[in-house]
This record gives structure tokens, sequence and C-alpha cells, in this order.
């Protein structure tokens, strides 16, 4: 009566040693921290586009007044454009153009940067939005914080500095200083510009627009408006466009200089011109 009990628990034992095996197999992996995970999926664009050939000859001449008044040789030669010198042609490419006019000199230059996630557990995008933001971040803006209506208590403080600046007398040198002391992005939505666009000044109505963030275009993109700067004579304006698509980041810069210095870039026209341009470029990428 004794034997069959023992019979009965060996068999139980080699039972439970085999299940025991077979679930250390099944589990090993997760235990020892080394689960087979799948690497993040590379970025959309594995190739850059030629960037001196990437904007039309078309719309170079709209962006480059006088360009298309010069001699045939030195037109192409304007056209052609500048390839910017970089180290790995796969990962980051530019060109730029320079047109001189009568009354104005313009300036125009892309640039292209194909990110690559060497972490196989972050994405090439994952990576490209980083690269992104720390761009957008350099701007003074932020997607996630997009400036709204101010409240009550922001519109008094706003009122009574206002107030405040009123009461004090203005010598005109100083309504200059002061129109031109920044050309950070201004969150009241000018750009450091007088309000009244008398000639010297350093912006005009028509270029009181504030950088910010841009809605459908690529991924995520900003524009970034700089007037002149406080210690310069010259009414240099730049414009940049930035935006993300997939795994690439574009960068369009396009300025203007005019030849007197009584006279001020149209701002409005700039930013216009920029965001068409990065529009049609995040057209071609997508093709």
């Amino acid at each position: 009566m004794a034997y069959v009990p023992g019979v009965a628990l060996l068999a139980a034992l080699v039972v439970g040693c085999s299940a025991g095996a077979d679930g250390n197999a099944n589990g090993a992996d997760s235990k020892a921290g080394s689960p087979t995970v799948s690497p993040a999926p590379p970025g959309k664009y594995l190739t850059l586009p030629a960037p001196c050939r990437a904007v039309p000859r078309s719309t170079l001449k709209d962006l480059l007044p006088g360009a298309a008044e010069l001699p045939g040789d030195q037109q192409d030669k304007v056209l052609r454009g500048s390839a910017a010198v970089t180290y790995d042609t796969d990962r980051k490419v530019g060109c730029s153009w320079k047109s001189d006019a009568p009354s104005a000199t313009r300036s125009l230059s892309i640039d292209f940067e194909r990110v690559v996630s060497y972490d196989p557990a972050v994405s090439d995008d994952d990576r490209a939005d980083t690269v992104y933001a720390k761009k957008e971040k350099a701007a003074g803006l932020s997607s996630s914080a997009t400036p709204g209506p101010p409240d009550e208590k922001d519109k008094k403080s706003e009122e009574s500095a206002e107030s405040e600046e009123s009461g004090k007398a203005k010598d005109p040198a100083d309504a200059d200083a002061d129109a031109t002391g920044s050309a950070d992005p201004s969150p009241s939505g000018s750009s450091g510009g007088s309000t009244d666009g008398t000639p010297g000044s350093s912006s005009s109505p028509e270029e009181a627009l504030p950088s910010r963030i841009l809605d459908n275009l690529g991924d995520a993109a900003f524009l970034q408006d700089l007037p002149k700067k406080a210690d310069s004579t010259a009414q240099h304006h730049t414009v940049s466009v930035v935006f993300r698509t997939s795994n690439v980041v574009v960068t369009v810069r396009y300025a203007e200089q005019p030849a007197l210095i009584t006279q001020v870039p149209d701002g409005r026209e700039l930013q216009e011109k920029a965001q068409a341009l990065a529009r049609k470029l995040a057209e071609t990428l997508s093709e």
C-alpha cells in the first residue's frame, strides 16, 4: 500500500520538473531582460533633393527682383545659386541666392537636414522632432504654448504699463531706440518697430507681424521674423520659415536690404513669399 503512493509521487515530481523547465524556457528571456524588441521604423526620406535645383527658376525670378533684367550669363549665375559646403550630403545640403536691384538687395537660402536616429528604440521621426523642437525653442516659440487672448489681469497690467509710458516725455531719438531695441519675437504681435511707419524707422504697420507657429505646413512649422538690429542703420529684414516633414527638417531664409536707409522692407511680403516657398518645398518632398 505504501509503494503505490511512492510511484505516484515520483511521477508527479517528474511532471512538475518538466513543466518548470518548459516555463523557464518560455519565460527566460523576459526574466533576463533581453526580449526581442522590434527596432523603431526608419524615416520616410532616405535621400535629400538637390538644393540648388529645388526652387523653380520662375519662383527665383519672383523672389529675386532684378535677376530677370540681367544679361543671360549673369542671370544664369544668379539663378544657379551657390551650394552650401557640407561634409555629408546624404544628411545635410543647402543652397543660397542673392540678387541686387536698384531699389534693394534680396537674398534667399534653403537648408535640408535629414535626421537619422542611431538608437533602435527611437525612430528617425522622433529624433527629427527633437531637432525641430530645439530650433523652435531657440526662436522663442513653443507649439505647446501658443499665445491665447490675455486674461483680465494681463490686460490691466498692459494698460497700466501703457499709461505709464504715455505719461513720459518722449524724445524722437528715444522713440526710435525703443522701436528698434530688440529683434526678438514680440508676444504682443509687433516686430519691435514703430507704429507710425515714419521713414528710417525699423518697421511699418504692414510688416508688424509676429513670429509664430504655422499650421498646415509639414508635421510642424514656425515662422521667425527678424527686423533690423538696434545698432544698425541698414534696414535689413530677415524672415525664416522652419518646418519638419517626417525625418527631414527644412529651413527657408528670405531677406531684404533696401538701397536707402529711409526705405523700409515690406515684412508682410517677405513673410508671405517665404511661406509660399516653404509650402512648395514641402509638396516637392511629399511627391
